[in-house]
């Protein structure tokens, strides 16, 4: 056989290999990376060439941290994710994807992770580290346990959020401590519903957490947690300190969208049986996308406009 044969060969074998690992890296989920940006808009930094940058780079460490997070979750779960009605379709547990690639990206990307995050200073080191390692311990132990499980997801987005401040050397407010982790207990808890719902009577043999929720259980901690997000978010758009940043009471008006986008994801999870996989609906169903959509922009209209242009009775009196 001739050199160039067998380096056809290989190539034709690779790249088959090559798009089963991006898929197993999931860069559909990177959407709760945006997270990040937060910081950046609320500190009113948005253009600020400098800062951008940095944000862009913890992005997409976050990216890379979250694909080896979920490269580690499916060598796991292999044998679970294969009796899966879906998860069976899988890189890893369909056989797309060999374990020992899956092994030596995951381990290239934590490198990378660790190193870019403490270049980009010490506290967004120590907070990617922490990130890692939260989810090595809910993918091995804490996924396992009813209720810890969904908060240890919501933590995780909680590293997001304060990441985001940190990168750009800004001191995260405790508001944003608070309404992303009710937020995303909330969605959490959907999550959860929407798996035992729809897995019905194998619902513990995929996720053998959901053994200690109900449907009547999970109804309620939805509608505590649904409530709490809304109710911080209000409360964070009246603050003192929130009116004397941003000089204007204009921010409560945007609270109608954070009530919307709740009650749509109630509605979706309770009457549609959606909601197993929050990324993709969010980005998927129309109505929660532009109102998504619009709930940005009004924040960046009322955060980057002029005090000028704002009505004399939505600016805040010295």
């Amino acid at each position: 056989m001739s050199t160039q044969t067998i380096q056809a060969s290989a190539g034709s074998k690779m790249i088959p290999a090559t798009r089963a690992l991006a898929r197993a890296m999931r860069p559909h989920q990177w959407v709760k990376n945006l997270l990040l940006f937060g910081g950046l808009i609320f500190s009113r930094s948005l253009f600020d060439f400098s800062l951008l940058l940095l944000s862009i780079q913890g992005f997409f460490l976050f990216c890379f941290a979250s694909s080896a997070v979920y490269l580690l979750n499916d060598l796991r779960d292999i044998e679970n994710d294969r009796q899966h009605p879906k998860k069976r379709l899988r890189p890893l547990a369909s056989g797309d994807l060999s374990p020992r690639l899956a092994v030596t990206a995951m381990l290239a990307l934590v490198v990378i992770v660790v190193a870019g995050g403490f270049h980009l200073g010490i506290s967004f080191g120590l907070l990617i580290s922490i990130y890692l390692t939260l989810n090595v311990a809910y993918t091995f132990s804490l996924k396992q346990q009813p209720i810890l499980d969904v908060m240890c997801i919501a933590s995780g987005f909680v590293l997001r959020a304060v990441a985001g401040t940190i990168v750009i050397a800004t001191i995260p407010s405790p508001w944003i401590v608070l309404c992303t982790m009710t937020l995303a207990v909330f969605v959490g808890f959907g999550k959860r519903r929407h798996e035992l719902v729809s897995l019905s009577d194998d619902a513990t043999k995929h996720r053998s957490c959901l053994a200690g929720y109900s449907q009547q259980f999970l109804d309620l901690m939805m509608a505590v947690s649904g409530a709490s997000a809304l109710v911080s978010y209000a409360l964070y758009t009246v603050a003192d300190q929130t009116v004397t940043r941003f000089g204007t009471q204009l921010l409560m008006a945007t609270t109608p969208f954070v009530m919307y986008g709740i009650f749509r994801f109630f509605y979706l999870v309770h009457l549609r049986t959606e909601g197993g996989d929050p990324s993709k609906l969010f980005v998927t169903d129309r109505p929660t996308l532009i109102n998504g959509a619009l709930w940005a922009f009004s924040i960046c209209a009322i955060v980057y406009a002029p005090t000028d242009w704002l009505p004399w009775w939505a600016v805040q009196i010295h």
